[in-house]
Parts: structure tokens; C-alpha cells; sequence
């Protein structure tokens, strides 16, 4: 019995990617399929980055073409091709930068800098390239959480290479400050500041550059909403009321500007005794879901009150990096698959197919 390449796709069709519930044939994913007898042949292209999920995706398309009869061979090439999708109205996507990532939250103390750098962290352990943009000026804490010292250079004498580690490109302010050296600007240096970090750092080919905001709803969001291209935003809060209360600000600020909402992270959800074990919401139950289901947007994930996770940014080598198959490490991997996913399913960037017109008066 000869195999078609309907029968292929047929298979395919029964086979749902666990990242996206969407099966490799509706979301486009499957490519060069090719029948050659009993042999069969294609590629899966991913839209968002996957290395921990290559060989459990490869298995699953083997094991459905496999229950085809007539089947003697497959051969499966799992890649992930991540593309610049749409901005706000107006701005254009940077050319080296494909997807900013604003992480904020509508005050400080919930843990919003911490996640940013373990979202940077597993999506670079994802396999792709990435960088963070320390947009708290005020109070820049990237370098000390990624472990980075030392001075940016200038090659050009126009530019600043970013500095680097664990994989992450990062730019912040706090490089080139004494770190007891109080930032007293006032909101138009600031801003400023954060266009010359933002569009004055050499980044190199990023996939995603996740941007640290700073707290509340101010200057600095504001120019990032209308000056800078941003793909989406992740809110981070904690359980309590008083927490919810400003973290709904910032996600209605977010939605009157035109950026999508990528979802909510719920931060220091339940306390872990370090001694018994004991689980303890300490701070509340439920708040960020309900944020959620209030508002529409994904719920990403919770994150224990654990002493380990401030130690280890304390320390410079931030949890994904510290214990990359301990639990909470997963749980940032999983925030950051979904935020990748999420990503890949908004509408991409056509700006560069229209031609730019130019007229002239002869």
C-alpha cells in the first residue's frame, strides 16, 4: 500500500503540539514533506524557541507516522524560527531586535526584576537569543542579579557593545554608575537615558529583549509606549489586594497605549518552610487568576516565597542557571514557553514588505 502525502498530513493533523494545543498541521508548523516508498521525510518549524521540547515533539510525529501501514522510515527535523511580530501603531520594529518584552508591575517589592531575569535566563536556555534592558534607572539591580561588572564599550565611538552572561546580553545604567551613586534626575533625563540604553546598545540579532521596567506608571512607561516598539508586556504581582490593585493599573496602561498583554505572573504565591516543608499562602490566595479572568489575559504562572530564589540573584547566578532542573526553575521555563508562545501568535510584522515611497520634485 502506497503512502500519500494526505495520508501524511492526515497523521499530523492528529498530533497536538503540547505547547500551543494547536496540531502541527492547522498552526502551519509541518514543512517539505516528502514521500519517497516506505520512506517518509519533513520538517517541523516552530515559532518559538524549544530545545528542551525537540525530542518529546520528534517522538510524537515519529510514533503517528509510524501507525501508518506501509511506513518503513521517518525522518523528523525540529527547528525553531522566531520571527519580529506587530508593535504599536506607528513604530516600526527595530532592525536588530525582533520582540521587546516589557516586564512590569504596577508597584515595587513584588519580585518583578527577579523574574525578568530568570524569563531572560529560560528563554536563552531555550535556545534563543537574548537580551535585558535594565529600564529601572533609578534603582538598576540587572547587573548585580546576572553577575556582570565592568564598563560598556564603544567600538564605533557611537555605540555601546552590551555586556554579557549566562548567555544574556544586558544593557543597564548601573554600569556606569558608582553603585552607592543616587540617580537625582528629573523625568526627561530619564526618559532620555532609557532611548540611548534602548537604541544606543549594540545589540547583536536578538529574538527577545525582555525590558526590567521600573515600578508604577510614569515617565518611563509612558515614553516606552509610545517611543519604543514593544511586542508585549508581562505583569508581575503577588497575591494581596494592595498588590492587585496597582497591577491592574499597569495592565489597563498597557491596553490604552496598544500593547498587548502577554499575561500575569503571579509572584511569592505560597511560602515554603525551609524546615518542615510546610506550604503557607501567607500573602493570599487566587488574586492573580482572578486579575486574569477579570481582564481576559493568560495566567502564566505562580512562584513560591522560597529563601533560595533571593539568594541566588543575590549571589549573581539567578535560579535557571543556578539549579536549571530544580522545580523553580521549571516553573520560569514554563512561564517562558508560554510568554514565547503567546508571542508567536500575534499578528507578525509586515512592515518590511511595503516599499517605502519616496517622492520627488523634478
Amino acid at each position: 500500500m502506497s503512502i500519500t502525502l494526505e495520508d501524511v498530513k492526515a497523521a499530523l493533523a492528529a498530533v497536538v503540539d503540547p505547547n500551543t494545543n494547536k496540531d502541527f498541521v492547522t498552526s502551519k508548523s509541518v514543512k517539505n514533506i516528502q514521500v519517497d516508498g516506505g520512506n517518509v521525510a519533513f520538517d517541523i518549524e516552530l515559532g518559538y524557541p524549544a530545545k528542551s521540547q525537540v525530542a518529546g515533539i520528534r517522538a510524537s510525529v515519529v510514533d503517528a507516522l509510524r501507525k501508518l501501514p506501509g511506513v518503513d522510515n521517518v525522518s523528523v527535523n525540529v527547528t525553531s524560527k522566531i520571527l519580529s511580530h506587530a508593535v504599536q501603531r506607528g513604530l516600526k520594529v527595530m532592525p536588530n531586535v525582533k520582540n521587546i518584552i516589557a516586564v512590569a508591575s504596577g508597584k515595587g517589592g513584588v519580585g518583578k526584576s527577579t523574574t525578568a531575569v530568570n524569563l531572560a535566563l529560560a528563554l536563552a536556555a531555550e535556545g534563543a537569543s537574548v537580551g535585558l534592558l535594565d529600564a529601572d534607572i533609578y534603582g538598576p539591580s540587572q547587573p548585580m542579579m546576572l553577575g556582570v561588572t565592568g564598563r560598556p564599550q564603544s567600538l564605533d565611538g557611537k555605540t555601546m557593545e552590551p555586556l554579557e552572561n549566562h548567555g544574556v546580553q544586558v544593557s543597564s545604567i548601573g554600569f556606569m554608575i558608582d553603585p552607592d551613586e543616587p540617580m537625582v534626575w528629573r523625568g526627561p533625563m530619564v526618559t532620555q537615558a532609557l532611548q540611548q540604553l534602548l537604541e544606543q546598545t549594540n545589540w547583536r540579532n536578538l529574538d527577545y529583549l525582555i525590558v526590567d521596567m521600573p515600578p508604577g506608571t510614569g515617565d518611563i512607561q509612558l515614553t516606552l509606549s509610545q517611543k519604543v516598539p514593544v511586542t508585549g508586556a508581562v505583569i508581575v504581582t503577588t497575591p494581596q489586594d494592595i498588590a492587585l490593585l496597582d497591577a491592574r493599573k499597569g495592565l489597563k496602561m498597557f491596553e490604552k497605549v496598544g500593547i498587548p498583554i502577554v499575561g500575569v505572573v503571579e509572584n511569592m504565591s505560597t511560602h515554603i518552610c525551609s524546615n518542615c516543608g510546610h506550604v503557607e499562602a501567607i500573602f493570599g490566595q487566587g488574586g492573580g487568576e482572578k486579575m486574569c479572568a477579570d481582564f481576559h489575559v493568560d495566567f502564566l504562572g505562580k512562584l513560591p516565597l522560597q529563601l533560595s530564589i533571593r539568594e541566588q540573584t543575590d549571589s549573581g547566578t539567578p535560579t535557571v542557571v543556578a539549579e536549571p532542573d530544580g522545580s523553580v526553575a521549571a516553573i520560569y521555563k514554563d512561564i517562558a514557553r508560554k510568554v514565547a508562545v503567546k508571542v508567536a501568535e500575534q499578528a507578525k510584522d509586515m512592515s518590511a514588505k511595503f516599499p517605502t515611497i519616496v517622492v520627488k520634485n523634478d
